[in-house]
């Protein structure tokens, strides 16, 4: 069964519904003792990255999924903030991230840019991606495929293999990692309409051939 944590930091009954669509069986989250039985974990976030990992370190979270993802091979996801969780630390704010993808989280500064006029933080909207593989969580995507953001920071990986997909606002940014059986991505699936099914439909494959 898929667990999505449920932690007070993301848009988890969305998310949930989404994995309905499709026919997948998930269930909301919200002690670590209920990831038993889990096929795989799902980590959404909205709101401040410090805020985040206090939540997760108060409710007993952090060493379960750190059992979980690196002993037992569960397979991970992290959506928007939480991707951002995944790397080592965040311009944000000053608590260590879970570390688990080498990298930091810088925010969007376009002062000196001759884009600073015309784009605004945080990046709000529908943009495209461009994955580096068309197979797994990307498998049918198309050129023009596009998928909603909000975010005012981005991921700066210091391993470039960590990158699965990139887009551009202003400039290029990382959109999507993946190490082993952990995936984030920036942009929030659950809010990208037929792009998002596609996503979780894959996202439900990769957990069933696992």
């Amino acid at each position: 069964m898929i667990k999505i944590l449920d932690y007070g930091m993301g848009n988890t009954a969305s998310i949930l519904n989404m994995i309905k669509k499709i026919n997948g069986i998930a269930e909301l989250c919200s002690k670590p003792d209920q990831l038993n039985n889990a096929t795989a974990i799902i980590l959404p976030g909205v709101g401040s990255f410090d805020n985040a990992m206090t939540k997760l370190k108060k409710l007993y979270f952090i060493e379960e999924l750190h059992r979980k993802v690196f002993l037992e091979k569960i397979p991970f996801l992290g959506v928007c903030l939480g991707m951002q969780l995944l790397l080592e630390k965040s311009e944000e704010g000053k608590l260590p991230g879970l570390g688990w993808i080498k990298g930091s989280n810088k925010r969007f500064n376009f002062s000196k840019s001759k884009f600073s006029n015309d784009l605004k933080v945080p990046n709000m909207g529908w943009r495209t991606i461009k994955p580096n593989s068309y197979e797994n969580l990307f498998l049918g995507v198309e050129d023009e495929a596009r998928f909603y953001f909000v975010h005012s920071y981005f991921a700066d990986c210091i391993n470039h293999s960590d990158v699965l997909a990139t887009s551009i606002y202003g400039h290029e940014f990382t959109c999507a990692i993946k190490r082993d059986n952990i995936w984030g991505v920036q942009f929030h699936p659950e809010k990208s309409h037929l792009f998002g099914i596609n996503f979780f439909k894959n996202f439900f494959n990769i957990i069933k051939n696992d």
